[in-house]
Parts: C-alpha cells; structure tokens; sequence
C-alpha cells in the first residue's frame, strides 16, 4: 500500500538560471520534510527542459549546465531513505525540450504538418510543450535513460513517467504504423484510436522494461487514457494517481469527485494530486488557502484515496518554509486520520454512468454528481464494464447512446430488480431513432421540432441568456414534492416521448406560444407558457423514471432548483431507504465507508464553501462549523459503539424500528469522521 502523505516535489529549470542547488543541504531537506509529517517526496531525474539532475553517464552533455552538485538526486533519496521516506524517481516522457531542439525529426507532426505542440504559436513559444512522438527512435532513447535510471539507483522506490498521451500524430513512424494496423490515416478518428493503441503498448513495453532490472517499484503513467471506457493500459500500472487541482481546470472542486468515484474501483490504489499553489503547476511563491489545502486531502481521505500535494523545488535547493509549515499543518492532521481510512472501501447505492466512455462532450455527470452529493446519497462512476449488481439504482444521464450489447445488461439488471433513472437521450440506440430499453416505458415521437436548418433542437443550450427552443414543465404528486403545481421554464426543448403500455405520465411538458426567431419572439428570452400540454416530462415505469430533458446538463449550466428537487424527488420514489440521510444544509459533503478488516463503518463529513471569488477561479477562505448535524444511517450491521475521531469522543445513538441508526454530531468543523464499530 502506498502511503497517504506524498509531496510531488516540480524541478523544472531553465538553464538561463545560475548557481542551481547551491544550498542544498540533504539532511535539512530530509528533516524539512519529516517535520511537515511528508513520507514519500518525488524526485526529478530529468525535467521538461530535458536538464537532468543526476551524473549520468550515458548523456553528461544533459545534466543541467548550472547543477552544483551532479549527485543531487542521488542525495536526495540517501537522505529521505534514512528516515524512512519513500523517493520515487520522476522523468518526463513527451516533454523535453532539449531532445525536440536536437532531434526535431523525434517531434510529432499534425495532420497539416506542424509539430504537435501545447502552445499556440511555433515555433516561437515560451515554452517546452511540443511532443515527442513514441514511435520515433526516441522510443529506444527513453528506455536506456530509464535502464541508466535503474543501475544507477537500484533501490528505486518508484517511476513516475510524465506526460504520457496518445496524441493525433501524423509524422513518417507513426503513418507507417498505421498502414501496417490497417487504420485510415486520413481520418481523424482513425489517428485517435491508433494512438490509443499505441499507448497502450508503450506503456506495457515499458512496464516489462523497467522489471528486467527492479521487480517491486511503483510504476505510474501520467495521463495515459485510463478513464470511464479507457481501462486498456491498467495492467501496466501499479497504481492510480488523478491530478486534479482545483484552480487549474474549467471543472474547478468537481474534478476529484468524479474521478474518485471512478478509480476507487479498479483494484488499484489511488493517489489524488492537489497543490500548495493557488493557482496551478508552476504558480511558484503561490501559497494555497489553508482551509482549501484541508478540504482537498480531508476529500481524498473520505474517497479511500491517498493525499499528494505538489510543491516546486527553489533554484537553490532550499525547500519553503512557509510551504512545509502549510504542509505541515495538514499533514500532521491527516496522520491523526490515517487508521480509519487505510484498506476502506466505499459503501454506496447508486452508480451513475458516465458520459465520458463515449466522447459526447456532455458534461451531464458534473450535473449529477453535484445533485448527488447535495443530496447526501452515496454513489461511484462507471463505465459500461462496471458490475451493475453491486447497486440499488442505476443512472444513466442525458447522453449515453445504448448498443444491444449494454442494452441487454440493463434490461437483465432491471429484470433482476435494479432501479433505473434516465434522462434526455440516454437510452437510445446508438442511431437515435428509437429507445433501446423496453423497461423506461417511452416511445421516441414522430417529427420533432427542427430549426430552420432542418437540425434537430431538442437539448440545445444558446449561451448563458438565451433560450430560444425553452418549454415547461408542470411538476406534480410525488415527482413534485416540495414544489408548486406549475409551470417551471427548462431553457431548452426536451426530448418528444410518450408513455407506453402502463408506464404512468408524472409530468407533463407544457408548450410556450413559439420557439424564439426573428419572425416570432416575446421579451427579452423565451415565449411564456401557452398552457398547451405536449410530450411527456417525467415517465415511471415500474422500477424505472426517465426526464424528457437534459436535466443533468441544466443543472451544470444553471444550477436550476427545481431540477434538482425533481431529481432527488425521482430517487425517494426508486430508494426510499438510501444508506445516509442528514439534516445538514447542501453543503454538506458526506461519505460512507466500511473498514472490513476492523468491522467498523466510518462517515466522513466534509463542509467547506469553493466560493466565486475571482473571475477565473473558486476559492475556499472559510471553515464554517455547523451545529447539531442529524445522521440517519442504514448500516449493514448492528453496531455497539459511535465515536468522534481521532478525538476518541463516544456518541450516544438509537436505533429505530426500521433498522436505521441515529446519530447527532454536535459541531462539524470542516472534516469530521464519525465511526460505528459493529
């Protein structure tokens, strides 16, 4: 098992700056380290300039020009390892900067004959982002430098390979390739999957590699294709790490969520990958909110995920102090946490299907999984090769095309009396023109609404203001429990169905007056309701509840209220006796896990506030405590004790005449586990 408290320590430097690790000293870096409470720091053999910071034989023309002292690394873990600190080795894989200067023909070529490259401008960018590409002779020159790597530290703990993508490259090797695999390589799709394919292999290559000369390190790819429908390349990990930092990605606090979610459940261990910066990777003398540092690893802890922060290494070997005394304050916390985390798994009802498997673009599992944990329910993320048994209600969100083959593992999952809820498009066969799974009840209608163009509108969201093609729906009886019986705006036109056979109507969709164009529109949006009743809304079929709309969509784009009260109103009709219920505000993150080895079931409650702060990023300031929290709980055995930890605190408890415990927790400051031992 790897361990929780890990430091991802960034060297990457320009040969423009002098005196490199001019005061470094190992055993202050060492003892810095020890007292913020880290036990594993990654440590860089070769950075994205190409520069290495070893003595290298084989290339002494790369070792950074400025490098005080070649045995840098090699210090570096002597003086780690004698405190019992775990150094795996970082090296870049399709960044270095150095290799594409000198080996420009190594360099992936796009589809219109430009090197491949993160930045927008060639070949005038400030920066190292031009790939190599792995078919190239480079191939064979990573795999000496990873053997140089291997002799000249045989006790590596770990390989952590960087930048590992299968990118649409059009260079001499790689067309080749595809001529003798019998791609098409004029198509895009085509290159796409070929360097899907070619991933794969590199990294089985080179897993096999690596263990002719270390047979126990840790070997991981970074950004290598494993996702929902992307497992391919697994074997040749021997664990999972997911970078995603909050303040660096268009997806901002739901990134570690679903992602988690995801890759708890693949048989491997998983490492989540925060940051000390405010910002992202390279944000240097950036320092992260505290309370944000918190929320981030206090997360991953309650996801059974190991805890990374990354750090970027000073010119001058010194590592932060204010950095290791926020490290620190962290850290030392989630040490006092560990015993009730290590070899948990999680305890959940749902599993949503994510939209990722099939490229669509949609982002209907952001929507969801935001419903989801402001509901308080306990869910993972699957992909079509996910057991469906192991859960009480199956989600299918908005846009997951069915092929026969996943509709007859949901039909049989539904016929042995799994719950489905699905929305939108999803459930339809892969063409679009007819519902694949007989147990939702609907029937696609004849002539949907076009546009002028003839193109289908149905789903389709104009920007932030407009709703040219919006209707209504009228929620009523359970589905609108807690809402008024009226009309409620959707901001975009819902799928047209209607019920069949017994399948039972729950709301219907109310039609506005016209769809906004230039010969007919009404104020400043969309028309208002016309009262006119139209397609089915909402559909219960037995054991299944199907939207018209793309609920989850909207959710993510408007955080619409009464969406997500129909939702969870859909959920109480399919599991009305979820694991976990709460009186706490929405805010309130919780989590439920089982702890097998020591027959004990542990919650996780989580309450910081990511708040809009800045134009570009969500930030966490603030640790709001909230009072008297009411846990309901539906536990897989008795229990016979409730306690705070790691403050040792005993809970008093009852259980009711269905079988729930209840539990009140008098203060939440932040992250608080609360353990019932069976």
């Amino acid at each position: 098992m790897l361990p929780f408290r890990q430091i991802h320590l960034d060297f990457h430097i320009h040969e423009a700056i002098p005196g490199l690790a001019r005061n470094f000293n190992p055993h202050e870096f060492a003892a810095t380290l020890e007292r913020a409470s880290v036990n594993s720091v990654t440590c860089f053999a070769r950075c994205h300039h190409g520069w290495m910071y070893y003595a290298s034989q084989q290339h002494p023309d790369r070792i950074h020009p400025n490098l005080q002292d070649h045995d840098l690394l090699k210090k570096q873990i002597e003086a780690c390892h004698a405190r019992g600190i775990r150094v795996p080795i970082y090296t870049t894989v399709q960044w270095d900067h150095q290799t594409a200067q000198q080996h420009p023909e190594w360099v992936a070529v796009a589809a219109d004959g430009a090197p491949v490259s993160m930045a927008e401008s060639m070949p005038y960018e400030a920066g190292f982002y031009r790939f190599l590409c792995l078919n190239s002779p480079y191939r064979d020159w990573l795999k000496a430098h990873v053997r140089e790597l291997l002799e000249v530290f045989p006790v590596t703990d770990g390989l952590f390979f960087d930048i590992v993508w299968g990118i649409d490259c059009s260079c001499r090797f790689c067309r080749a390739k595809m001529r003798e695999g019998g791609f098409d390589a004029r198509r895009k799709e085509q290159r796409l999957a070929y360097a899907r394919q070619m991933i794969e292999e590199f990294t089985r290559e080179m897993t096999a590699h690596v263990r002719e000369f270390n047979a126990d390190c840790s070997i991981y790819y970074n950004s290598a294709n494993i996702g929902p429908g992307r497992r391919e390349p697994l074997d040749a990990f021997t664990h999972l790490e997911f970078d995603a930092l909050p303040s660096d990605s268009q997806n901002g606090y739901m990134n570690f969520p679903r992602q988690a979610r995801f890759e708890r459940n693949l048989g491997k261990d998983c490492v989540g990958m925060t940051g000390k910066f405010h910002r992202g990777w390279g944000d240097i003398h950036s320092f992260k909110n505290r309370a944000a540092l918190e929320y981030d690893c206090f997360q991953l802890l309650a996801f059974n995920c190991k805890c990374l922060i990354g750090d970027q290494l000073d010119p001058s070997g010194l590592l932060d102090s204010t950095t290791y005394d926020l490290v620190g304050a962290v850290y030392s916390q989630v040490a006092a946490k560990e015993a009730w985390c290590e070899g948990a798994r999680a305890l959940v009802d749902i599993g949503l299907l994510s939209p990722a498997e099939w490229r669509t673009g949609s982002r209907a599992d952001v929507g969801a999984t935001r419903v989801l944990q402001e509901a308080g329910h306990q869910f993972d993320i699957l992909d079509s090769q996910s057991d469906f048994s192991l859960y009480k209600v199956l989600i299918l969100p908005d846009r997951i095309p069915v092929s026969p083959g996943l509709a007859d593992k949901i039909e049989s999952y539904v016929a042995n009396g799994g719950k489905l809820l699905a929305s939108f498009e999803a459930g339809l066969n892969e063409a679009k023109t007819e519902f694949a799974l007989p147990s939702l009840g609907v029937t696609l209608r004849d002539n949907p609404v076009v546009d002028e163009s003839g193109e289908l509108v149905r789903g389709r969201i104009i920007g932030w203001k407009q709703a040219h093609y919006a209707d209504f729906i009228r929620p009523e009886g359970e589905i609108g429990k807690g809402l008024p019986s009226t009309e409620h705006v959707m901001y975009t036109k819902a799928l047209e169905a209607d019920a069949t056979g017994e399948a039972q109507v729950l709301a219907p969709i109310i039609l506005p007056y016209f769809y906004r164009t230039e010969a007919a529109f009404s104020s400043h949006m969309h028309a208002p309701s016309s009262g006119e009743i139209g397609s089915a809304g909402v559909v219960q079929n037995g054991n299944s509840i199907y939207f018209a709309h793309a609920i989850f969509e909207l959710i993510d784009h408007f955080a619409l209220p009464w969406a997500k009260k129909m939702v969870v109103n859909a959920l109480e009709l399919l599991l009305p006796e979820p694991i976990l219920r709460h009186n706490g505000p929405s805010t309130l993150q919780t989590t439920v896990n089982l702890q097998p080895q020591h027959d004990r079931a542990i919650v996780h409650l989580l309450h910081y506030i990511p708040e809009a702060r800045a134009q570009y990023l969500s930030v966490i300031e603030d640790v709001i405590p909230l009072f008297n929290v009411k846990l309901s709980l539906l536990l897989p055995k008795p229990i016979k004790t409730a306690t705070l930890q790691p403050q040792g605190q005993p809970l008093s408890f009852e259980v009711d005449p269905d079988g729930r415990t209840q539990v009140e927790v008098p203060r939440l400051d932040g992250h608080q586990m609360v353990v019932f031992e069976f």
